[in-house]
């Protein structure tokens, strides 16, 4: 129960914090709630899956930001060659989904490119730039780790409260979004220092400050 709540309480900081310090990402992921959902609206379920910007977003942060750095300890069961190395059987393999997601080998920042060109262009690997994942096709962008570019989750035994998960995301962060406007207190910077642990944190927590972004004051209550 704790790992559940902490992985999606802690991605949802992340893309809070990348979407206020992208305010042109925040003005995309609005204008999509807006034509999808309406002002005189509220989020629905059925809405989730039209929304493309937002998943994009909360991918790419994903990618810079994995919840789960070194993901979980594996045990090959017999000894195996990995780039020319020995693994022996039952040692503790921990895969660092982080550098991983940062190669520059594997991620730039060009958008409408294709896959393949794209792979192989070592351009800004570290932007947050959710246009990475509008263009990739579906096997590139998904979570069932076929991809080993792009695992959060890891690959092979997916956790099997994804599903779940990816919803609760979208349903939570497009309600906040789609609700309120969003800014820093005054004086205060961005901030996207990270403290490593077994999952992947802030170092100073975000704190937001939310103003009434529609006109209907009855759809807050």
């Amino acid at each position: 129960m704790i790992a559940g709540a902490e992985t999606t309480t802690t991605l949802i900081e992340w893309v809070m914090t990348e979407i206020m310090k992208n305010l042109d990402v925040m003005k995309r992921v609005q204008e999509e709630l807006e034509e999808i959902v309406g002002l005189n609206n509220i989020v629905e379920e059925y809405h989730l899956q039209k929304l493309q910007y937002l998943d994009a977003t909360i991918k790419d942060t994903l990618r810079l930001h994995p919840i789960l750095p070194f993901l979980m300890p594996q045990s090959p069961s017999k000894d195996c060659m990995v780039g020319g190395y020995t693994v022996p059987k039952d040692s503790t393999v921990l895969l660092n989904v982080w550098s991983i997601h940062r190669d520059p080998q594997h991620w730039d920042k060009s958008a409408g490119k294709s896959c393949l060109n794209r792979f192989n262009s070592p351009d800004n690997p570290l932007e947050f730039n959710l246009d990475r994942f509008l263009t990739y096709d579906e096997a590139k962008k998904s979570y069932n780790g076929n991809n080993l570019n792009f695992f959060p989750f890891g690959s092979g035994r997916l956790c099997p409260g994804l599903p779940l998960a990816e919803k609760m995301l979208l349903f939570i962060l497009a309600s906040l979004l789609h609700s309120f406007d969003w800014s820093l207190p005054k004086g205060e910077e961005h901030d996207l220092s990270e403290k490593f642990g077994i999952t992947l944190t802030k170092l100073k927590p975000l704190i937001a400050i939310p103003s009434q972004r529609l006109s209907n004051v009855s759809l807050y209550m």
